[in-house]
């Protein structure tokens, strides 16, 4: 493991007015780590990426992406230095084809050829996306949306991938087959930080995970660790 993280979090707070959120978060992933955010509803999973993405500005504390704070960077900075996302719902552009929609993933790239070879490598991992090729987004099923959404974010060559909620409003066996390709782009040396109710699955293909509690991590350890763990399912139900 890289001795220095790609993503790191010292002594985070956010609020959104007067109410509190995030309190003291300090979390690291490391180059080529999967690693999972677990959660109730309004534990702060969501600001936490939010607070990543430099969407949310923190209080205060530091956000470190690749050895340098980003803390007061756009979030447009921060997708130049490395990071993308694939929101919660997908959010791709109905009213544009598959591949138009991963065109859109590689807008800040001008290395014509390379995009070339990365929208061939994008249709090789996901196979149904050659199938849709020139169909608008908004006539693939949901999973399908969700592989576009994964192929766009990967079109701009991330160092990070930011996932919110990947298995949300898709059928058990297309979850499973969701995190499997999930498991194909980090092996492909790509870190993974993701956000999931999912725990059970989360864990079963992440590094390592974090649990929060509202605003607080509460437990910080290995996947398998926190599978095993007899508090897990308490601090993630919340109170």
């Amino acid at each position: 493991m890289d001795k220095q993280p790609l993503l790191r979090f010292h002594n985070i707070n956010t609020h959104y007015g007067q109410i509190h959120i995030l309190q003291d978060v300090n979390l690291e992933i490391y180059p080529g780590e999967l690693v999972c955010l677990l959660g109730g509803n309004a534990s702060g999973k969501s600001t936490t990426l939010k607070t990543t993405l430099g969407m949310v500005r923190p209080t205060s504390g530091a956000v470190e992406f690749r050895q340098e704070v980003v803390s007061d960077k756009p979030t447009s900075y921060r997708i130049e230095r490395g990071m993308a996302v694939v929101p919660e719902n997908r959010r791709i552009f109905g009213g544009m084809s598959v591949h138009e929609n991963l065109l859109m993933g590689a807008y800040l790239r001008h290395d014509r050829t390379q995009i070339e070879e990365d929208l061939e490598r994008m249709l090789n991992l996901f196979p149904r996306l050659r199938e849709r090729y020139h169909q608008l987004g908004s006539t693939l099923s949901g999973g399908e949306q969700q592989m576009l959404a994964m192929a766009r974010a990967l079109m701009s060559r991330p160092q990070l991938l930011l996932m919110d909620e990947p298995s949300m409003g898709l059928a058990p066996l297309l979850v499973e087959q969701n995190f499997e390709l999930i498991q194909q782009v980090n092996a492909q040396g790509v870190a993974i930080f993701m956000v999931e109710q999912n725990a059970n699955m989360a864990l079963s293909i992440a590094d390592r995970g974090y649990v929060l509690q509202t605003g607080r991590l509460v437990l910080a350890d290995t996947a398998q660790n926190l599978l095993n763990n007899e508090q897990l399912r308490k601090a993630y139900l919340g109170r």
